[in-house]
């Protein structure tokens, strides 16, 4: 099923990332809440895009989200190299937050779903601290397998909350996980935070203003954890694979979510 997008969108690879800058963003979705609509909000990056020209179902799982906002300053950058830049990057992390700033006017509830126990319960106690007009509606950690996801679901359902963040693995266990239930969950607004949990719990640093700016995020995110130099090898590739399609970066890659990975 094809999603009817209202808003304006510059593809990268055929996926189609969202040309609204924040502001325009959180209306959006306020929007969606107020007329009570399941959206599922990816926040792309230069490795979900990697991996999606790779695994044609993982293609199909970014590609039918009803938006995808630039997260990642290489998308930002491939816009540009397209000739149709995004006006700006919507980082998921602060898009989590300004979320939560309008919730607090408009008197939202949120379920967190994801990271360890312990992670999940600190972040609901600050969130709950920081924006106490919005309502804590539930959480539980992210460790469950599949057996367990109909207890899950229907536990998020009864909870009824305009606003489901889940951060567990986006390659994985997050973006394919709600894609699969997103209408089962009968939540409005449902978007994959990766490790904002372990950020706003204090477990892990954010990288400072001065790589933000810069967008190397993902620089200091691999100096803190070398172990995630596996996954980042898909930025140089990402990289090159868009500088050798110059302006025709737009365009679906042949075999792309339809007929195998890409070769």
């Amino acid at each position: 099923m094809d999603v009817k997008r209202d808003y304006p969108a510059v593809p990268i690879f055929g996926l189609p990332f969202s040309k609204m800058d924040m502001a325009q963003t959180v209306g959006y979705l306020a929007r969606r809440i107020e007329e009570r609509r399941p959206t599922q909000v990816v926040t792309g990056n230069p490795i979900m895009v990697m991996a999606a020209l790779e695994r044609p179902d993982y293609y199909r799982v970014l590609e039918q989200a009803e938006l995808i906002v630039p997260d990642g300053a290489g998308i930002v950058w491939a816009s540009r190299v397209a000739g149709d830049p995004v006006p700006e990057r919507v980082a998921g992390f602060d898009l989590l937050h300004e979320l939560m700033r309008e919730g607090e006017r408009r008197c939202w509830s949120v379920y967190l779903l994801g990271a360890r126990q312990d992670v999940v319960e600190e972040t609901a106690r600050r969130l709950g601290e920081r924006y106490p007009l919005v309502r804590i509606a539930g959480y539980r950690n992210g460790y469950f397998g599949p057996e367990e996801d109909e207890a899950v679901v229907r536990a998020v359902r009864e909870a009824a909350p305009d606003l489901l963040f889940v951060a567990r693995d986006a390659l994985t266990t997050q973006e394919p996980w709600i894609a699969r239930y997103k209408e089962a969950l009968g939540v409005p607004v449902m978007m994959g935070v990766g490790g904002s949990f372990d950020v706003i719990a204090g477990r892990t640093k954010r990288a400072p203003a001065s790589f933000q700016r810069l967008g190397l995020e993902w620089l200091y995110r691999l100096l803190r954890q070398p172990s995630r130099a596996g996954r980042m090898a898909a930025l140089p590739r990402f990289a090159l694979k868009v500088l050798r399609a110059g302006r025709n970066v737009t365009e679906r890659p042949g075999g792309a979510g339809e007929n195998g990975p890409e070769r």
